[in-house]
């Protein structure tokens, strides 16, 4: 394992047993985003959000989270229509330091691109999180990915407005949530108007409101998601 091409991927198959491979040869052959993470996720004594499973709406199943700030970022992920395939911490990369000493790194998040390439992440809570170590890792870890052309991020934190507007709207992401067979249609047709105005166009609140704010997750409706989503919220089309 060299800096270069030498970088090695280890990860779990799909009956749990691990593989250690040449990351050149895994990153063309293995899908990684179908994989379990390849070790769980730190507890950290005291913090207020630990592990859990994020429901995907791009791939219908569940993607391990490991902390709140790694929720966020697989909100906006999973809401990226380039985006078909979500895993949280399914490869760790392995390489030798310029002192020979081996080295190793789990990014948080996997993600595939619509044109086969990925984005590998991770999703710090600060700047410095994880310190000299984490730095180290994601000079690494990005010229691993470099090597075969995918991406390798250290997400920067959302703003507050954005990340409270995308966690709503995240909670009508299920396919549910499109209510009758020509509801969205009518929706999608009438918006060209502030959002509570163009609901009551289309009929009861109650029942339309959800079938809004799902077609906003998904990309069908658009509206402006750094200022406070509320009743005279304009244009949404």
């Amino acid at each position: 394992m060299d800096h270069g091409g030498g970088f090695e991927a280890l990860f779990l198959d799909p009956v749990g047993q691990t593989v250690q491979q040449r990351w050149a040869d895994a990153a063309m052959t293995v899908a990684f985003e179908e994989l379990p993470p390849v070790s769980a996720f730190p507890v950290v004594p005291g913090r207020r959000w630990g592990s859990g499973l994020w429901w995907s709406a791009t791939t219908g199943r569940h993607v391990a989270a490991g902390s709140n700030a790694m929720r966020v970022q697989l909100m906006v992920l999973d809401r990226d229509p380039d985006v078909t395939g979500l895993a949280g911490r399914p490869v760790r990369l392995l390489w030798r330091n310029p002192r020979g000493q081996v080295r190793s790194w789990v990014p948080q998040l996997f993600a595939r691109r619509a044109d086969g390439t990925a984005l590998l992440a991770d999703c710090p809570s600060h700047p410095d999180a994880g310190g000299e170590r984490a730095v180290k890792a994601a000079q690494a870890v990005a010229q691993a990915c470099a090597h075969i052309g995918w991406t390798y991020r250290r997400l920067p934190r959302l703003d507050d407005v954005l990340a409270a507007n995308l966690k709503w709207l995240a909670g009508y992401r299920h396919p549910r949530n499109a209510g009758r067979p020509g509801l969205m249609a009518a929706v999608v047709e009438v918006f060209t108007r502030p959002l509570i105005e163009g609901t009551e166009a289309v009929g009861d609140p109650i029942e339309v409101l959800p079938c809004v704010f799902h077609a906003l997750w998904h990309g069908q409706l658009t509206a402006g998601l750094n200022t406070p989503l509320h009743g005279p919220t304009p244009r949404c089309c």
